[in-house]
This record gives C-alpha cells, structure tokens and sequence, in this order.
C-alpha cells in the first residue's frame, strides 16, 4: 500500500500520536488526510480535513461515511485509558468505557469502512494496539484487557478481509512521550518515529509493527519458558 497519493482516515488525530500521523501522513505525500477527533475544532494541522467523529457513536460513523467516500487507509487510533487496576472499586465501570473505545469503535469504524475500502481496491486498515496486548499492568489493567481484545480483532479483521485484499496491521508499541503518559517514569518513544515506522511498514506490506523496543521486548518473552505474560513467580 503506497501512502503517497492515498486517501487516510485518522481518528484522534487531534494530539498525541494521532496528530504525529496526520504530520507524517501529509509528509509522506498522502492525497488527503481526513483528521477525526471528537471536537474538529481541536485539530490543528495545516493541509488536513478536521473531521467529526466520535467512534462510539453510531450517528458519526454513518456520516463519516458520507464524508469520507474516498478513503482507502483507515487508521484506528483513538483510545482511552482510565488507568485502573482489576479490584479497583471502579474497575467494571471503567473497561465498559474503555471498552467502547478501544474495541467496539475500533470494530464499528472497520466494519463501516471495509465496503469503501473495497470499493478503492482494497487499501489498509491500521490499529494501533500496544505492548499491554500481550501482558497485564496493574496500573493500567482494564486498558490492557481492551487491546488484547482488540489485538484479536485485528487478527479477526485481517483474516475475513483477505479476499478483497485489504491489508489489516497490528501496531504495538510501549509508553510514548503524549498526555496519556504524562508523569510516568519509563523509557518513552517519541511519536513522530512511531508515525514513521507505521507508514514505512504499510508500504512493505507488513501484517504487524513492533514500533520500539518495549513492544519488542515483550513480543520476544511471549515463547519463553515462563511467557512474559505470566510476571513474577509466586514467593
């Protein structure tokens, strides 16, 4: 898949990664870049459509449709994370709306768009998961079990979409330098080479992104004895 010339739909494209991948999307030479957030107002990107949508509601969707009749990259980016552990007291609360987010909006926009990508001849959709859909965080645990579900959506998608050759990409990566990880003490890769390895990888072809080296770390201890995903032994 070529971006130079392409058609993108990014949601959450107003900041943080998303907003990395408009810049990098138009860099890259894209037709156009239709930038979705759930207020166009807080797009700030010269060269894009600010696009409303919020991916949660049904209503937006069917209009981005409408809008948006010549896309053939959708990239799946909008997320939320309430950073809440399992016996958190607000624990169920908090995965149905991360939920709604990162799983059924992420499902809901592919669904809607697989026909116009098929109709464009195919094209890519791209889900940007993370290292946390292979292992659980306490701090970040209701999150965790929204992109390891959605990790598997996007295995689902990549399997029923084959036929009418739309290229589904998984992107795991670890903590990155935007709001949502303001305050936390960790190596952070910087979202402007994160956009850039996601479009490299769409042009090679590439079903998955290992886009740093704590999504590769994780990746590799997934086969080990004792997977990653285990964590400590029991004292």
């Amino acid at each position: 898949m070529i971006i130079k010339n392409s058609v993108i739909l990014i949601t959450g494209a107003n900041r943080g990664l998303g907003l990395a991948l408009a810049q990098a999307a138009l860099k890259a030479g894209a037709g156009k870049v239709y930038a979705a957030a759930r207020d166009p107002a807080t797009v700030d990107v010269a060269g894009v459509h600010p696009l409303k949508l919020d991916v949660t509601k049904g209503a937006d969707i069917v209009a981005a449709l409408q809008s948006c009749p010549d896309v053939n990259i959708v990239i799946n980016n909008a997320g939320i994370d309430t950073s809440t552990a399992l016996m958190s007291d607000d624990a169920a609360a908090s995965l149905r709306s991360e939920m709604e987010v990162n799983v059924f909006g992420l499902l809901a926009l592919s669904r809607a768009f697989a026909p116009t990508l098929a109709k464009n001849g195919g094209g890519a959709i791209v889900n940007i998961l993370s290292a946390l859909s292979w292992v659980n965080m306490a701090k970040h645990a209701t999150y965790s079990v929204t992109k390891a579900a959605a990790w598997s959506v996007t295995n689902g998608l990549r399997g029923e979409l084959a036929g009418q050759k739309t290229q589904v990409v998984g992107v795991h990566v670890g903590y990155m330098e935007t709001g949502m990880t303001e305050g936390i003490d960790a190596p952070k890769a910087s979202p402007v080479d994160v956009a850039d390895t996601v479009f490299a990888a769409v042009e090679a072809g590439k079903d998955e992104v290992l886009a740093d080296g704590t999504a590769q770390h994780v990746k590799a201890g997934l086969g080990a004895d004792r997977g990653i995903y285990l964590g400590e032994p029991r004292a």
